[in-house]
């Protein structure tokens, strides 16, 4: 099986997960979403990104992730410039080293499970890492599931097999967007749990969009986003500190 081989910087030191500078993106009728943002992810690190409606956190998430290109700026996957790359490279990037989890699951409901978790690489012409994806399957509880099709699992269940399919061709990083939206407590708290634990004990790479300040206390760091700029970066940060500048930031 071929694997993207991680970019490195002149020092020999791996290239950050993601690295954005000095990005904006302006829409059709000068609506400028994002505003001169640089940011750097380094490697198995837990980001979360938060703002109010219309703050740019969704676009920042797309221009990062290659599902959008930005009008100005640099946006680096891995060390690998993608700003310039026309729609086909892009996809082929987000294939090898891009990972996504969204809210509503996006699972195929004509498949089984297995068949969801693997069909990206069967798309992409890779076969997938067998090993892998049972060490997946049985951290997140699903291996006794694999057969079934996602209407048999409950919503947590769904969300988990997401998340398996969002690592399985090991990517550099993984993009969660609203990933607890749609899930009751117990499972957003073990959804999130997972994703924790995937970066602190196996190294991955997660930049998570969400509104839950109680979600975004879960990561190693936060963004705070308002009118297209990052306003504040809060390290380790907690619930009451996150709700408190979102508050803020509605009252201005």
């Amino acid at each position: 099986m071929s694997t993207a081989v991680p970019a490195a910087t002149a020092t020999g030191r791996r290239a950050p997960a993601i690295a954005l500078d000095r990005v904006a993106r302006t829409y059709p009728g000068g609506v400028r979403a994002l505003d001169d943002v640089s940011l750097t992810v380094e490697h198995g690190t837990f980001l979360a990104v938060m703002g109010p409606s219309g703050s740019g956190k969704s676009t920042l998430m797309h221009c990062a992730a290659g599902l959008d290109s930005p009008t100005s700026g640099s946006v680096r996957i891995d060390g690998r410039e993608i700003s310039g790359l026309n729609e086909t490279r892009r996809t082929e990037l987000r294939r090898e080293r891009v990972g996504f989890v969204f809210q509503a699951y996006n699972l195929i409901p004509s498949l089984s499970v297995e068949d969801n978790i693997t069909l990206p690489l069967r798309l992409a012409g890779r076969r997938p890492d067998r090993e892998w994806l049972r060490a997946l399957t049985e951290r997140v509880g699903l291996a006794d599931r694999l057969s079934h099709r996602p209407a048999e699992l409950s919503g947590g269940q769904q969300q988990r097999a997401a998340v398996v399919r969002a690592l399985a061709a090991k990517p550099a990083v993984v993009f969660a967007d609203e990933p607890t939206g749609a899930l009751d407590l117990r499972s957003a708290h073990q959804v999130l749990g997972l994703l924790r634990a995937l970066v602190d004990d196996l190294g991955q790479t997660v930049v998570m969009v969400t509104h839950d300040p109680a979600a975004a206390a879960r990561a190693h760091r936060a963004l705070v986003m308002a009118d297209g700029r990052v306003v504040e970066a809060l390290e380790r940060p907690t619930a009451p500190q996150l709700a408190e500048r979102l508050v803020a930031l509605g009252e201005r």
